[in-house]
């Protein structure tokens, strides 16, 4: 708004030097930029992310499956850990030592994390393998790809934002460094004879 009341006032001011319309056209540009481009790149960022997280959810869903294993035994030491991939990362965690069924058919044993309090000998519990057995982590859901996906959005237009306003305050800068210039080559032509005009020297 501040570049639109800009050109406004110095529309006829006969005080109006170049630079001042100018930067007030800067302003407004940038100003057009920022709400035309900045939700462009954004949405187009997010369209991008999104598809991207999609596919990457199908193929998780498709590589990871959810097996039933028995504990064996608990691991002697273990401590009870966070699991950062639970949905509020308060999950406790126990390591405990078990066996269980890969999608192809072939018998594992090995220490594993679960979210049993106390896991006792013979206790079950599902956990996430690939189809060799091997233990991974849960697939991404589709509601966590699409707040990540929003989030790559948003993050692009306020970069491109505040690349739009940056480009403008580095213009205007410029601007100014010019003004000021100038004004010192006037001052140094005027500076000699200031105060002593109609003497004759």
């Amino acid at each position: 708004m501040r570049a639109i009341s800009g050109l406004w006032r110095w529309r006829h001011n006969p005080l109006r030097r170049a630079t001042d319309l100018a930067e007030a056209w800067v302003a407004l540009v940038a100003l057009l930029l920022i709400l035309v481009v900045t939700p462009l790149v954004g949405s187009f960022v997010g369209g991008l992310a999104q598809g991207a997280l999609q596919s990457s959810v199908r193929e998780q869903r498709a590589s990871r499956h959810l097996v039933t294993a028995t504990v064996v035994r608990r691991v002697p030491g273990s401590s009870l850990d966070v699991d950062p991939e639970s949905a509020t990362g308060r999950d406790k965690r126990t390591r405990v030592l078990a066996d269980w069924t890969a999608p192809d058919g072939t018998l594992h044993q090995g220490r594993v994390m679960t979210s049993l309090d106390r896991p006792e000998p013979g206790d079950r519990f599902r956990m996430w393998t690939d189809l060799q057995g091997r233990t991974v982590a849960r697939p991404l859901d589709a509601a966590t790809a699409a707040t990540h996906a929003v989030i790559a959005g948003v993050g692009a237009a306020l970069l491109a934002a505040g690349f739009i306003e940056g480009v403008r305050r580095l213009i205007v800068w410029r601007m100014v460094r010019l003004r000021y210039d100038r004004w010192d080559q006037a001052w140094d032509k005027a500076g000699p004879d200031w105060g002593r005009t109609g003497t004759g020297s």
